[in-house]
């Protein structure tokens, strides 16, 4: 191979090679750019949906609940324990636990709260218990703190929700109770449904347990707020 013919075979092997790369660069970037175009369509989808679903919750500026779920009131002695006495002067949010008592009643809860002023176990308590078979049990005014909710305690309504095993997951009785009382809440306070919240999310404690497990159905409950407010709801003035 002569020095000159060697010359020419080097420049074509290296315009081969800048062509190759140029073509690789090229697969590269319409990979690159069908993943992006791919991620910005699914935030679109994604913010779409979030869109709608926020719509909805506009409900509370234009209805709210005004019939009240039936009660059974079963309020809690004053006591350091559980009943502190303390008031709750401007309501601002409603927190969902659940009991993690599975199979547990709703007077049984109340009891076991009450019974704090002897045994001296923990403080805790909460305003109103739901139970299996939809029972509404209040323990505490709305207008005095609960042990619930570590430092939104000054300032929510707590509601404790029964469950029949250890998912965490309510019945339907338990379900439509809960429902029922917090749309009644909502509008008693004024309330938006964004400002009904987890335990969870006040500390990160894994409570209420199924709703923080799936948060798709954390958020069909919020859903299903607005739709009982749609549907059962009375004109604001």
């Amino acid at each position: 191979m002569t020095p000159t013919y060697r010359k020419r075979y080097k420049k074509r092997r290296t315009r081969k090679e800048q062509l190759q790369m140029r073509i690789l660069m090229i697969l590269i970037a319409v990979i690159l750019l069908g993943s992006i175009l791919g991620i910005i369509h699914k935030v679109k989808q994604e913010r779409a949906q979030q869109t709608v679903s926020d719509s909805s919750w506009d409900i509370t500026d234009k209805k709210y609940v005004d019939q009240r779920p039936e009660l059974d009131v079963e309020l809690l002695p004053v006591n350091e324990y559980s009943r502190p006495g303390l008031a709750l002067k401007k309501v601002r949010g409603i927190v969902v636990h659940y009991t993690a008592n599975p199979g547990t009643t709703a007077i049984q809860n109340r009891n076991y709260f009450a019974g704090l002023e002897q045994s001296h176990q923990t403080k805790a308590s909460s305003h109103f218990v739901i139970g299996l078979d939809g029972e509404i049990v209040q323990c505490i005014p709305c207008n005095e703190i609960a042990y619930a909710s570590n430092n939104r305690n000054s300032d929510t309504i707590a509601i404790e929700c029964c469950i029949p095993d250890d998912t965490g997951k309510f019945n339907d009785s338990t379900y439509q109770s809960l429902i029922q009382l917090t749309t009644w809440l909502i509008g008693r306070y004024d309330l938006g449904i964004e400002d009904v919240i987890r335990h969870y999310d006040v500390t990160g404690k894994n409570c209420p347990k199924y709703f923080v497990e799936h948060e798709s159905a954390w958020e069909d409950f919020h859903d299903d707020l607005a739709a009982y407010i749609e549907k059962n709801g009375v004109d604001k003035e």
